[in-house]
């Protein structure tokens, strides 16, 4: 029976990865849509964007009550995951706590530390579960989130309450046996949280304890592996890649866009047309239109979104009532990039579908409110810049569509003609100072 039990649990394993796997080279696949960007300079200070950011989470303490709550379900996210290891190889192997002997009483203190974080996350996710439903912070009860998002956002909390409890209730149910001296239950010293919960277990048999805790236990690897696989699908995906694209994140000044050399090569051939080269030049595509036509690093960062709205509650045009929203930029890139890697899988290759990411997506209204301002690249937790994006594809709408509103046309004529926004030339712009004289 032993044998067969490892031989299951060896085949879950295999599956789960395989599958996980399966999904990641999908996402590779989906991201290496994106133009390419070279993002290999200043290492130092990208790694220490990573410590501040990613690890150290430093933009989240903006706000210190939901950073510490978030601090203890990513404290407990990666400490208690240590605990799957000594999971795994008692499955393979068919032992029990395969690291107690060899720890000693180190082993006891470390089941305790994972005890205390398994209950600060328990705790938290209660807490943003009521945030979302019943306080309904208004940033996270948007409609954007409608459907798909907040069901994903309340399954996840729910699944890691389930898990917790689990480990907890499996903790409890083996202190239990241990003090019945049964079987093969590794004597330890005691746990701290869930001792609280043993006594309930007083007066049930030992085979009872024995499936109560076998229950836990296969429930608990199953619930981890399922939530393994249900990432990629998820904007918990964060979890994964908030490290690489914090790393690739923009070293540039805030502020200072990405000039396109053949808008700069046009000017300087202008002023001087003997540098313009012979012969009929090969056509450039100015902007984004669809996902293909951005970089990879902006498809990261759509898959690397959290959907916290922190960048939409700072978007002064969002605020004032326009259609703007980053948080709803960065899901639309996402989905239409899920969409064209649906189409590849179905097609083998892209077949054109009669979607752009730009109007069937994201509107003309939403890309012109835009003023710029940085805000939602300041606020984001893991160094996403909707901005970009929208660069991009107003940079399509005006230059390869000539779309732009009247006002915006007039200024573009001035530069042009004038080298300056407004409608004089360049001989008259100081005759303001002539008028003063007189």
């Amino acid at each position: 029976m032993q044998i067969v039990q490892q031989v299951l649990f060896l085949a879950l394993i295999v599956l789960a990865v395989l599958l996980f796997a399966k999904n990641v080279k999908n996402i590779r696949r989906n991201i290496l849509l994106g133009r390419d960007i070279d993002l290999s300079d200043n290492k130092s200070e990208r790694w220490k964007k990573v410590l501040l950011l990613a690890i150290g989470q430093k933009k989240m303490f903006k706000y210190p009550l939901v950073a510490v709550l978030h601090l203890m379900i990513y404290a407990g996210f990666i400490i208690i995951n240590l605990e799957i290891f000594e999971i795994v190889l008692d499955g393979i192997f068919g032992t029990h706590r395969m690291f107690a002997a060899p720890l000693g009483g180190i082993y006891s203190w470390l089941i305790n530390s994972f005890e205390v974080l398994a209950f600060l996350v328990l705790a938290a996710c209660v807490v943003f579960l009521a945030r979302r439903n019943v306080i309904r912070v208004n940033r996270l009860n948007r409609k954007e989130l409608d459907g798909f998002p907040r069901t994903d956002a309340n399954l996840i909390l729910i699944t890691e309450i389930v898990l917790m409890t689990l480990f907890l209730t499996m903790n409890a149910a083996d202190q239990a046996l241990q003090q019945q001296h049964y079987g093969h239950y590794t004597q330890t010293s005691s746990f701290f949280i869930s001792g609280l919960i043993t006594p309930l277990f007083a007066g049930i048999s030992t085979t009872a304890l024995v499936a109560i805790e076998r229950t836990c236990w296969w429930l608990h690897i199953i619930g981890v592996l399922a939530f393994l696989n249900y990432l990629p699908y998820s904007k918990h995906l964060h979890i994964i890649l908030g490290f690489p694209n914090t790393y690739y994140s923009s070293t540039r000044p805030m502020g200072k866009f990405t000039n396109m050399k053949e808008i700069q090569n046009e000017v300087l051939y202008a002023m001087q047309p003997e540098l313009a080269p012979t012969g009929e030049a090969a056509p450039v595509k100015f902007g984004a239109k669809d996902v293909p036509d951005l970089t990879w690093k902006n498809l990261m960062d759509a898959y690397s979104c959290t959907e916290c709205g922190r960048c939409t509650a700072a978007c002064p045009a969002n605020i004032t009532g326009k259609k703007l929203n980053p948080r709803k930029i960065m899901m639309d890139t996402r989905d239409r990039m899920e969409e064209i890697g649906r189409n590849i899988n179905k097609n083998k290759s892209f077949v054109e579908d009669g979607k752009t990411l730009l109007h069937n997506y994201i509107t003309e209204e939403e890309l012109r409110a835009c003023t710029t301002c940085q805000a939602c690249v300041e606020e984001c937790p893991v160094s996403i810049s909707p901005l970009d994006i929208i660069v991009q594809l107003r940079r399509h709408l005006v230059m390869e569509e000539s779309n732009a509103p009247q006002e915006w046309n007039g200024m573009f004529s001035n530069v042009e003609n004038n080298f300056a926004p407004w409608k004089f030339s360049p001989d008259e712009r100081d005759r303001w100072a002539e008028e003063m004289k007189s």
